[in-house]
């Protein structure tokens, strides 16, 4: 879905910087795009409006008001991308992501853990075993 947003319709509401988490805390306002805008669209279009890298933006929150065709959005520029991984719980990031590239890392962290939880079960069963007489 290609969204018809043009810059006009962007409108910057407030640009903080927060020195202590070295991130920029930006508001903005997209007019007329309700149901129109998903967050990967909404980072882009803060990226490039910002001259910034698009993987440095990550939302944060879009929401819309009954009646209303605006949207409201919170989006954090970090300028430095393992900021945002240090900072941000894990989900944040895995929401910026294609659903292709999304699902094939959380089946990788599933996978992962079963194989773990069958290592410990099998140390378990053979610590139990060995020390049985």
């Amino acid at each position: 879905m290609v969204s018809a947003l043009t810059a006009q319709e962007v409108a910057m509401l407030e640009d903080h910087r927060n020195s202590l988490l070295n991130r920029r805390e930006v508001r903005v306002l997209f007019r007329g795009a309700a149901g129109k805008i998903n967050r990967n669209e909404a980072a882009e279009k803060i990226a490039n409006q910002l001259n910034v890298n698009k993987k440095q933006v990550v939302p944060i929150n879009l929401r819309c008001q009954t009646g209303m065709t605006d949207v409201h959005g919170i989006l954090y520029v970090y300028d430095d991308e393992n900021e945002a991984a240090r900072q941000l719980p894990h989900y944040r990031l895995l929401r910026t992501l294609p659903r292709e590239e999304r699902k094939k890392i959380l089946d990788e962290e599933k996978a992962a853990k079963l194989k773990a939880k069958q290592a410990a079960a099998t140390s378990k069963t053979g610590a139990a075993a060995g020390g049985k007489k």
